[in-house]
């Protein structure tokens, strides 16, 4: 199937394909606009299925990033890249320094930071081969709080988010006794469970990774359930923090939950389970709004580098999230469609 073709295709400005022989390195980086600056996204790692699962990831991930940054008020354009292998097998030093060259080799249009299954040392690594890196701390940062790490930021945003969706959906500012599900509790979804937790919220929380379960249980005193049983539970909140397109005709049947407000980069499966949610009385937050602090964090890294101006602009998160649902309301739409039209009149003006 061609690029252009491809039913994720979107008007990308560039899509480039890269193999290293050496080290064997299978690559893909896609910029989608840079209408309001470079296009910043993660490098993600993840044993794909097929090279085709590979590009329908980096295309969804790259437009997202587009979307995320007009609604999140950055000058930042949207770009996305993934890398074929396993993190846990596969990874080695000489494929993040041939990923490194293949970021160079687009001279500044993609900037890269760490996304799922690299890490801020994977990003100091290629910043020997690029200068096209996002997320590093120097030691003025560090000093004012700045580890290099965009999961912190990520997590908080998502709570004061979630915060705002249970006020709007359920009437309620305190979060002691709210039940929460939370799908995935990795770097994001661990820290978004601690927010929750020392707010007095009641949490179930499953992953692929069994050691990342057993922490949530230990830290937390999270219920740990069967990956096929999250959709089900009984609760307020369900909180997707792992992979994408699992809301669709046989998950979304199962929730009882009435407020989805989670990290996950495309949660829905296809666009039309926008309104599917939206008929079944749920209220979905626009997993590109909601998840979009590790990019704020990011926009303000640098010598100058401020967490109290950092958290003022991820609380903004909150408010950007209740104009959607308010207008949601009113106009009877569903929540990401209304979303995808406001970011678009930033980015296209």
């Amino acid at each position: 199937m061609s690029v252009f073709a491809h039913p994720e295709f979107d008007a990308h400005e560039i899509v480039a394909f890269h193999h290293d022989r050496d080290s064997g390195l299978k690559a893909i980086i896609a910029v989608h606009n840079t209408r309001l600056g470079q296009g910043l996204g993660g490098c993600r790692m993840f044993p794909y299925a097929s090279d085709d699962d590979a590009l329908t990831d980096v295309l969804r991930l790259s437009r997202g990033m587009t979307y995320k940054a007009a609604l999140a008020g950055l000058k930042q354009g949207g770009g996305k890249s993934v890398i074929i292998g396993d993190p846990r097998t596969a990874k080695t030093p000489a494929m993040i320094e041939a990923m490194g060259r293949f970021v160079d080799k687009l001279g500044g249009q993609y900037v890269v930071a760490e996304d799922s299954g690299t890490n801020v040392d994977d990003i100091h690594r290629m910043a020997d081969f690029t200068r096209h890196v996002g997320g590093l701390a120097d030691e003025k940062a560090t000093a004012a709080g700045r580890t290099g790490d965009p999961s912190p930021a990520t997590a908080l945003g998502v709570f004061y988010g979630l915060r705002a969706a249970v006020r709007h959906k359920l009437g309620r500012d305190d979060l002691r006794g709210l039940r929460v599900a939370i799908q995935g509790v990795g770097n994001v979804g661990f820290r978004l469970a601690g927010h929750l937790h020392a707010a007095g919220a009641e949490l179930w929380v499953t992953d692929a990774y069994q050691p990342s379960i057993d922490r949530c249980v230990a830290a937390y005193g999270a219920r740990p359930v069967a990956m096929s049983e999250i959709y089900g539970l009984d609760v307020d909140v369900f909180a997707p923090c792992a992979l994408g397109a699992i809301l669709h005709d046989r998950t979304i049947p199962l929730l009882q939950a009435r407020v989805i407000a989670g990290a996950a980069n495309n949660q829905l499966a296809e666009p039309r389970h926008d309104h599917v949610l939206l008929e079944r009385g749920i209220l979905y937050a626009p997993d590109y709004v909601i998840n979009a602090g590790g990019i704020i964090d990011i926009y303000y890294e640098g010598e100058h580098y401020d967490w109290a101006t950092v958290d003022a602009h991820l609380q903004q998160i909150g408010g950007t999230l209740t104009r959607i649902f308010e207008r949601s309301d009113s106009e009877h739409r569903p929540t990401g469609g209304l979303a995808d039209r406001m970011a678009e009149e930033i980015f296209k003006s």
